[in-house]
């Protein structure tokens, strides 16, 4: 039997699971090339060969855990987030693409500003709050060796994670801190990045089984609205920037209007945009606090 053949078999265990066939499909090849530990390019070549005798006995448990809506990350146990692969856990939240824009605006923030004051020679400070798997600060922390970064979060276990990924990543210099919010971590800084929960409780029955039925609730939703942690992040930051710092945050479907209030009650920050992700929905918020109060 090939592998195409033994493919398509385990793809109907997903089907007749009711997924949808396509879906059943990708996840098979994904599940598949780990397995086999080949590019999507060998893949596509070998599909052909005939497989061992024991290829579809060894992916078939890995196929029944997705038909039962495990995320394919937590099965394989890694996800790539900006051209690198993170390990992940039930402990953390699964990288996203869209948060890969957070990455892109913090980058930008980080070029040499003028309006920003900083000690001559001194590295710019960046604070990563809640980070889960740590992509954010390792991103941040080896697209930018130069800087200073901080990752706070409430779980010991995500900061397990964090720790492991910026170890086995190479950026071992990430100052790993838990507790809320900034986490009692040295200020002023330059730049503070979030990935919050941001769901709200009332959502949790829209939600597919393979997110609320896996992924941490501490992660994922912000009270009963999503704008709980928001609340408590924005003035926090807000007090802890450095004057015309950055705050460069994840937002959830139809919290931009709400965001932008809290943004504008304080009369702390200027420069308010922002950044819709693929499917045109404001997806990152970026805000820059006054030098000077109004």
């Amino acid at each position: 039997m090939t592998y195409a053949e033994s493919v398509a078999r385990l793809v109907r265990r997903l089907t007749d699971a009711g997924r949808a066939e396509d879906d059943s499909r990708r996840d098979v090849a994904v599940l598949a090339r780990w397995r086999t530990g080949w590019t999507a390019a060998q893949w596509l070549v070998r599909t052909a060969d005939a497989a061992p005798a024991d290829f579809e006995s060894d992916l078939a448990p890995f196929v029944d855990r997705r038909a039962r809506g495990e995320p394919i990350a937590y099965i394989t146990g890694e996800r790539e987030f900006y051209g690198r692969v993170f390990l992940v856990t039930q402990d953390v939240l699964i990288p996203r693409p869209e948060t890969e824009l957070v990455v892109e605006e913090a980058l930008a923030r980080l070029q040499d500003d003028p309006g920003r004051p900083r000690v001559p020679g001194a590295p710019p400070v960046v604070i990563d709050v809640g980070t889960g798997s740590g992509c954010l600060a390792v991103t941040l922390a080896l697209e930018r060796p130069d800087a200073r970064v901080v990752a706070t979060d409430l779980s010991g276990a995500a900061l397990e994670i964090a720790r492991e990924n910026a170890r086995r990543l190479g950026a071992e210099r990430i100052e790993f801190r838990q507790g809320a919010l900034l986490a009692g971590a040295a200020t002023p800084v330059d730049l503070i990045v979030s990935n919050p929960p941001y769901v709200a409780t009332a959502d949790r029955a829209s939600l597919p089984v393979d997110v609320v039925g896996y992924e941490p609730a501490s992660a994922l939703f912000g009270g009963p609205d999503g704008l709980e942690i928001i609340r408590a992040l924005v003035p926090a930051a807000a007090a802890a920037l450095r004057p015309n710092g950055w705050l460069v945050m994840e937002i959830g479907l139809g919290q931009r209007d709400d965001v932008r209030r809290l943004l504008e009650a304080g009369d702390r920050w200027s420069s308010i945009r922002f950044r819709p992700d693929l499917q045109q929905i404001p997806r990152v918020v970026v805000a820059r606090r006054r030098a000077e109060p109004r």
